[in-house]
């Protein structure tokens, strides 16, 4: 029998997240999670939510997949037409989070964004499956369509168009790096009292805090 929403509950029994073992590097402490993350065989540990605003101040998310991360930001890849990368051209920022249940962690964060170059672009579009480019040049994401068969056919087309030679690349479609000035990791704890570190970008360093839960 399914219990009522209110019912659902857990009460997490988890390592602490302590501020003096934490890495003082925030790129580096990600690392390890998303390694851990990883490690715990999740179905897409790079699966993230990420959060635009437009110019009248209306907010929207979606999951994406994380691509790429360094310690200079985070990488997903759009099409440039679409609703979120509208958002992003207009606003330059987003907030980005990361959910991994098993392990009871989220990880926020939030920065400036930027269009990667198109080499970059490219070089990762060629490195995708076949059908994967073809898909990204058949969708105009976020526009009105009649029918799945409308993608069906064109996926089709250009199946027959570009047999037995190379898929070019959509100026279209590309990627945007997330340019983090603030993260925050959440490890769940018993009794609702959970972990949370907060590292907020100073101009030569990053400042850790905890934060009540």
């Amino acid at each position: 029998m399914s219990k009522e929403i209110h019912e659902l509950r857990k009460n997490y029994q988890t390592v602490m997240l302590e501020k003096q073992n934490a890495n003082i590097n925030p790129f580096s402490q990600f690392k390890e999670w998303f390694d851990e993350a990883q490690a715990a065989d999740f179905v897409e540990p790079n699966a993230m939510n990420i959060a635009t605003v437009n110019l009248n101040g209306e907010i929207s998310s979606r999951m994406v997949l994380l691509k790429a991360f360094d310690e200079y930001g985070f990488v997903f890849f759009t099409n440039y037409n679409s609703s979120k990368a509208q958002d992003l051209f207009a606003t330059k920022t987003a907030a980005l989070n990361f959910w991994w249940d098993k392990l009871y962690r989220q990880v926020r964060i939030q920065g400036q964004v930027k269009k990667i170059s198109q080499e970059e672009s490219k070089n990762y579009f060629h490195s995708r499956p076949r059908g994967s480019q073809l898909g990204a040049i058949a969708s105009s994401q976020s526009e009105v369509i009649d029918s799945y068969k409308i993608l069906e056919d064109e996926y089709k087309r250009l199946e027959q168009q570009f047999d037995d030679k190379n898929v070019p690349y959509p100026d279209h479609w590309g990627g945007f790096c997330v340019v983090p000035d603030l993260f925050e990791f959440w490890q769940g704890r018993p009794n609702r009292l959970h972990d949370r570190l907060r590292y907020t970008k100073t101009t030569s360093d990053w400042i850790i805090e905890r934060l009540s839960p």
